[in-house]
Formats: structure tokens, C-alpha cells, sequence
């Protein structure tokens, strides 16, 4: 009988990618024994405005995660028009490679509002969930609302990750008042910010 081949979703704005979305997936990878995660820039994102352009996000990703060989960009939502929704990535994927079982990485702030996303239910039943939890949400209420989830067909993983007090948004502001991000991204990725003067201005 052939294995499921296992593939790990990490979507995001990636605005910028930075080295607690790498040890997420890292995390990730390793706990669940995934064969591969796919890293996935947001395309047009109804929840987020004044994202950088998509090409120059998806090159900050590519030059992250080049030398992880289990690591891999995916396009597919930068590539679709009109805003990108969770339930149609993963319909489209599904159609593609019918023999994969996808695992959606997300955060436990994520898991307490995926019932106002789009077709939650479809979610459901093509994906199965990875919830990070970090120790500033509590256990006992995340549990609570994964039972929740469950009964509405949800099938969902923990994993206790250390808290990375990192942030895009952090990123960005230190790189408007000219302090150093070495510590927070990929080497690459802050040669690329550099080279291209991103974020420096609103």
C-alpha cells in the first residue's frame, strides 16, 4: 500500500519572511514527519492593505528558504486574481495531486476565527489542521474551541512552540529607523531589503 506523501502549508503575508516563520515550519516538519511544507505568499488579502508587492515578497521567500531542501515556494496564490481564499488553495491543490494529504499550518489566534473564513467546512475536509500554540494563549481554551472545531468535521494537531517575539510589523519599523534586523531574518532576505530599499518608507 503507497504512503500518503504528507505536505505542510505555511501561507502568510510574508511581509517581511523572517526566521520565526522558519522555525515554525522547521517545528512543524519535524513533529509531524512531513515530507515537504510549502511556503505560500497571500496573494490580494481581504483581511490585510499595504502589503509589498507580491514579486518582491515571493523573492524574500524563495531566498529564505533556498538551502532547506524540504522547503518549498508555492505561487499559487500570488498567481490567482481577485482576493485568495484558504478553502479554494486548497480545492485547487487537491485536483492537483489527489494523492496528497495537506496539513494547514496555522497560529492559535487563526484557529478562534476560521469560522468566519471562507467555506470553513471545505477547509475541514481537505486539510488537516497544525495549531502552534504559544504560552501567551491559554491551553485549556484553545482545546475548547479545537472540540469545538471538531464537531464541525475539523481534524486538528497541536504543537507547543518556545514564543518568537518576532514580527513583520516589528521588522519593518526597525528598518525605518535604521536599526539592524541581522538577528530577525534570513541573511539573504536582509541583503534583498537592503539592495532594494524596502520598507524604509511607508
Amino acid at each position: 500500500m503507497k504512503q500518503t506523501t504528507k505536505i505542510g502549508i505555511m501561507g502568510g503575508t510574508f511581509n517581511p519572511i523572517h526566521n520565526g516563520h522558519i522555525a515554525l515550519a522547521n517545528a512543524a516538519y519535524k513533529e509531524f514527519s512531513l515530507d515537504k511544507i510549502l511556503f505560500m505568499p497571500s496573494g490580494k488579502s481581504y483581511m490585510k492593505q499595504h502589503v509589498l508587492d507580491d514579486a518582491k515578497r515571493v523573492i524574500m521567500v524563495q531566498k529564505a528558504i533556498e538551502a532547506i531542501p524540504y522547503f518549498e515556494l508555492s505561487t499559487l496564490e500570488v498567481e490567482r486574481s481577485g482576493n485568495t481564499y484558504t478553502s479554494e488553495t486548497l480545492q485547487q491543490l487537491t485536483q492537483q495531486n489527489p494523492e496528497v494529504h495537506y496539513y494547514f499550518i496555522m497560529g492559535a489566534d487563526s484557529l478562534f476565527h476560521i469560522e468566519t473564513w471562507k467555506n470553513p467546512d471545505i477547509i475541514f475536509s481537505l486539510s488537516t489542521i497544525i495549531c502552534m500554540i504559544r504560552d501567551d494563549y491559554d491551553l485549556d481554551d484553545i482545546k475548547k474551541k479545537g472540540n469545538e472545531l471538531a464537531q464541525n468535521g475539523a481534524h486538528i494537531l497541536y504543537l507547543d512552540v518556545p514564543k518568537i517575539s518576532i514580527s513583520s510589523t516589528d521588522i519593518r519599523e526597525r528598518i525605518k529607523r535604521r536599526e539592524s534586523i541581522s538577528d530577525l531574518v534570513p541573511e539573504k532576505v536582509e541583503e534583498y531589503i537592503v539592495q532594494e530599499h524596502l520598507y524604509e518608507e511607508d
